[in-house]
């Protein structure tokens, strides 16, 4: 007893309300076989075939090509019953039951790519519903049945899929869906377990990647000793401050006339670094925020209660950052001192563990090294950096009139954690203001 079974449009998903029909894959009067693509239609995101979920004779199509349905319109009926029973050898060798039996829109399908098996019969129409269905199925010219191969071992029953679109996207990737868990309500397996099986399908393997790293020729320098205490150092200070920058261009002139000065009285020479280092220092006292280090572990701010002053110093074995410690409490003649005695140690490799640690603030004077600007990295656990290109003669306005002066840049590189902006423009400021006027200087002494 043949039964009509109507099958409309399903949710294909995404969110997507309606499809239009762009074309039929069947005529009324063929014989489909479950899972059989009927239509293929287009929605707002892609173009699919959308399976049929019974098996049996097509009575009849809803809507032409161009139509455009909302999802849950008919789409198809089709006859099932006893003019199907020739299909039903290959449907179960297809793991698919006996393929006569009405099923349940959810799970309906495989993955299984297969021909579309159009087989055309008498036409059926209203007896398709009577009880002479079965001269339906006598009269189906039935092809010779291809061998199939046996199904793969893979888990009986319906895939748990209810969109095409998942179906088509596993379909063209070469996805077995029942090879997939579904992370759906029981099971249901949604796009995103596909499209994680794709990228698992694409991810690189790992060993070219190896491979190509060994294979990089050239001069191989270990990262060790002082290379590589600066290297982590710095790879520290990049992950864990969150820096910024700015930065200020200074009219030196008269700072380098103060130290001519000084240095043209009898006594030890005042060094230009030394000249900046008290500046430093100065603008510390007025914000402290600067001289700080952040503790993760307490998520606290420590502001440090003296000035440790690192300073770069190039060397034969690399960069190292002596530290010069109490430097509030000394003057230019003292540091100056203290930066020559800390200079010829490092360069003769003779630094004490305890010269090269516990820096609060590092003055980093790249001048010397002919650039004018750059973007220091903090030294770590330190919370602020000042660099200090070269001291060129350039174009610059003084007193209302282009002249040539003596002029430097001045960069600081700030924890963005410990003060905003306006603190660090407003030590920077200070800094340039003494450059510019060392008698400002004296006010704070």
């Amino acid at each position: 007893m043949p039964q009509v079974m109507e099958f409309k449009l399903p949710d294909l998903g995404e969110g997507l309300t309606e499809a239009e029909i762009v074309r039929w894959l069947v005529a009324v009067g063929d014989v489909v076989a479950i899972d059989q693509p009927v239509v293929e239609v287009e929605t707002a995101k892609a173009m699919v075939e959308v399976p049929c979920p019974y098996g049996g004779v097509v009575t009849a199509r809803f809507g032409e090509e161009g139509t455009e349905l909302p999802v849950g319109a008919p789409l198809i009926t089709v006859a099932v019953g006893a003019q199907t029973l020739p299909e039903a050898p290959e449907a179960e060798a297809e793991g698919e039951g006996s393929g006569n039996v009405p099923r349940p829109l959810i799970g309906y399908g495989t993955d299984h790519s297969r021909p579309a098996r159009r087989r055309r019969v008498r036409p059926v129409t209203a007896e398709v519903s009577a009880p002479a269905a079965a001269p339906v199925a006598a009269q189906v010219t039935v092809p010779a049945a291809a061998p199939v191969a046996p199904a793969p071992a893979v888990p009986a029953g319906p895939v748990p899929v209810i969109s095409p679109l998942v179906r088509k996207l596993a379909r063209d990737g070469g996805v077995d869906l029942r090879a997939l868990h579904g992370s759906g309500p029981e099971g249901l397996i949604l796009r995103a377990d596909v499209e994680a099986a794709l990228a698992a399908l694409r991810a690189p393997e790992p060993a070219p990647v190896a491979a190509a790293a060994v294979a990089v020729q050239g001069e191989r320098i270990p990262l060790k000793g002082v290379r590589g205490a600066v290297a982590e150092k710095l790879s520290r200070s990049r992950r864990e401050i969150p820096d910024a920058t700015c930065w200020v261009d200074a009219d030196a002139t008269e700072l380098m006339a103060a130290r001519a000065a000084m240095n043209a009285a009898a006594g030890p020479k005042i060094s230009v670094l030394a000249l900046l280092a008290r500046i430093c220092t100065a603008a510390l006292a007025r914000y402290p925020e600067l001289n700080s280090t952040v503790d993760l572990a307490a998520k606290e701010i420590v502001r440090l209660p003296s000035v440790h002053l690192g300073f770069a110093a190039q060397t034969e074995r690399g960069l190292v950052v002596p530290v010069v410690r109490d430097a509030q409490n000394l003057n230019p003649e003292s540091l100056s001192a203290e930066f020559a005695r800390l200079t010829e140690l490092a360069r003769a490799g003779k630094l004490a563990p305890s010269d090269l640690t516990g820096g609060t603030f590092t003055l980093n004077n790249y001048g010397v090294f002919g650039v004018d600007g750059s973007t220091p990295i903090i030294n770590h656990p330190e919370a602020a950096m000042l660099g200090v290109g070269r001291i060129i003669a350039k174009p610059w306005v003084h007193q209302g009139e282009l002249a040539v002066r003596k002029v430097v840049q001045l960069s600081l590189t700030f924890d963005h954690r410990v003060c905003d902006g306006g603190t660090a423009g407003g030590f920077l400021r200070y800094v340039a203001d003494c450059v510019e006027s060392p008698a400002v200087l004296l006010r704070g002494l």
